[in-house]
């Protein structure tokens, strides 16, 4: 009997598998909403530009309950695996979608970067549904800390290295160059799903799958399939997780996007120094930080760890606030852009296995899951499209302080769904 072919029935190969796809992730983030909107941001774009271009590249991962969940949650029989089936196809009309911005030039406007970015984003949240169903299928209950920090590990590191090379490369090569290199960068990580079956029983490539019939049955199965889904968020502690996903990304949006531009309009900063900061911080609070709380996780309970990690985040943004009111705005930029990135990105490590416990019952776990993340993103895109209009009425200072009193409030409503005693 020969060696059985990798597969997610091996920890190590799920580990692996989950981890570079979250590094592809991370990558073009680095590139898509770290380097490229500094470099805009020094070319002159304001923060109201750059709040709609991150607005437009996340809206597909706002939608992604509706476009994607469904065909997961009902994805025929495949010869490759249901799920792996669906994140092979996004993962190539991904990258499909990244190289066409090869086709823009050498100084395109900052609207047509974002308009190709929308359709990467539209492929790429279709296969992160993928991955998280897959996630959700194959870790048991008390492997999900060290799994999530391992996605989270592998997206800082990728958009760290993603925002370090190429802040340096748009400004010294410019956006066909970077462009290049970062499909060059993608394509093997795009490739790793090919090679894990979900099953060792899975074909290694066939896109031969079973045909739904489309009568009566299947329109009672798809109703049938979209009462669970809104049974599934009449409960208290369900709403109540929705709205701290949605909170969360809103209120770190609000602040981050017209700090970090202020820094390179209003301080002077280089915005390649700019990127390199954030991807030096990002990689800390992803490596050692994330490697030590996915055990910690593990070990005491999601819930107990998000409720720390939600203080420790009011706290951050309280001592932003009192060095931006001091007038040490300029001065301590590292030490607030640290206080602002690093702690909440820890805080993720401890939401996604509480948003996995969440999803996981029922037939539509992969759309549950996904309206969490998607009130996440959309927190993120509407934080990101009203940061430009708030900056200019609030003052940073209460801008932080009232992103701390949100933390705080998340701290203390924040629901329980793992079964460890507190």
């Amino acid at each position: 009997m020969g060696r059985r072919p990798p597969s997610l029935t091996s920890p190590s190969w799920r580990y692996a598998l989950f981890t570079l796809l979250y590094l592809y992730q991370g990558v073009v983030a680095g590139f898509a909403l770290t380097a490229l909107t500094n470099h805009f941001a020094a070319a002159g774009a304001s923060t109201a530009e750059i709040g709609r271009h991150l607005a437009i590249i996340g809206l597909p991962w706002v939608l992604q309950p509706l476009l994607w969940g469904p065909v997961i949650d009902r994805a025929t029989p495949s010869c490759m695996g249901p799920r792996r089936y669906w994140l092979v196809l996004a993962l190539a009309g991904a990258q499909v979608c990244l190289a066409g911005l090869l086709l823009l030039g050498t100084t395109p406007s900052l609207t047509a970067v974002s308009a190709v970015l929308f359709l990467h984003s539209l492929a790429a949240s279709l296969a992160d549904t993928a991955t998280d169903r897959m996630i959700a299928a194959s870790v048991p209950a008390d492997e999900l800390g060290r799994t999530s920090a391992g996605t989270r590990a592998g997206f800082v590191i990728g958009s760290a290295a993603g925002t370090a090379i190429f802040a340096w490369l748009l400004a010294a090569k410019g956006l066909p160059v970077a462009a290049g290199l970062l499909l060059i960068l993608t394509t093997p990580l795009a490739l790793a799903p090919v090679l894990v079956r979900e099953t060792p029983d899975d074909r290694f490539f066939s896109f031969h799958r079973e045909v739904r019939s489309g009568g009566p049955g299947h329109v009672s199965e798809a109703v049938s399939f979209a009462r669970g889904l809104f049974a599934a968020f009449r409960t208290r502690e369900a709403a109540i997780l929705l709205t701290l996903c949605f909170a969360i990304d809103f209120g770190l949006a609000l602040f981050q996007v017209p700090f970090a531009v202020a820094l390179v309009q209003v301080h002077g900063w280089d915005a390649g120094d700019l990127s390199r900061l954030q991807a030096g911080l990002a990689l800390l609070s992803g490596t050692l930080g994330a490697a030590g709380l996915g055990a910690a996780v593990d070990r005491i309970g999601p819930h107990r760890a998000l409720r720390a990690l939600l203080v420790a985040c009011a706290v951050a943004f309280a001592i932003a606030g009192s060095l931006i009111g001091a007038g040490l705005e300029a001065t301590t930029g590292p030490v607030i852009l640290g206080l602002a990135s690093v702690v909440p990105a820890l805080l993720y490590v401890a939401l996604l296995p509480t948003v996995l416990l969440a999803s996981r019952a029922g037939r539509a776990s992969a759309t549950q899951f996904q309206v969490y993340m998607a009130a996440m993103n959309l927190g993120d895109v509407v934080g990101s499209a009203l940061a430009g209009a708030l900056a200019a009425l609030v003052p940073p200072t209460l801008l932080a302080l009232g992103v701390a009193g949100v933390f705080l409030v998340c701290a203390r409503a924040a629901p329980k769904f793992d079964h460890r005693p507190d």
